[in-house]
């Protein structure tokens, strides 16, 4: 794809994170998405953070597992809205990560931040709105 060429539609998805995982994986401390459930789609993955914020006492559990892992979570996180993009390499059951806790574990690579692209989420996977895709098509070409 050229610089200027627009992603197709259906060449991405979006998946929505609670923070502070959000944070963490786009930064690229965080290399597997621990769910319930696998997916075929491998690909392109745009990172939307929660509208909400966890119950504090979620929210400290996790800034206390990533401080377990030398990791130190800003307080100030975006919200309800896109923040980065990885790549989905696979799903597995098993992984030697230090941030795998299963059932099921998508493995991220390619970690980027992107500035705040707000948008309403979805549950599961879903194609991101032609809004957001020329958006991101207009920040690579700029």
């Amino acid at each position: 794809m050229g610089t200027n060429a627009k992603p197709k539609r259906g060449s991405m998805k979006v998946i929505v994170v609670r923070q502070p995982w959000a944070w963490l994986i786009v930064h690229g401390y965080k290399d597997i998405e621990n769910r319930s459930w696998k997916t075929r789609y491998r690909g392109a993955l745009l990172i939307q953070a929660s509208a909400n914020l966890p119950p504090k006492w979620a929210l400290d559990e996790g800034r206390s597992f990533a401080r377990q892992r030398g990791v130190t979570v800003p307080e100030d996180l975006e919200m309800g809205g896109i923040v980065g993009m990885v790549q989905l390499e696979d799903c597995v059951t098993r992984s030697r990560s230090e941030w795998f806790e299963g059932p099921v574990g998508w493995v991220l690579s390619k970690a980027k931040t992107i500035s705040l692209i707000p948008l309403k989420g979805q549950l599961g996977l879903f194609d991101p709105p032609d809004s957001v895709i020329e958006r991101l098509s207009r920040k690579r070409s700029a």
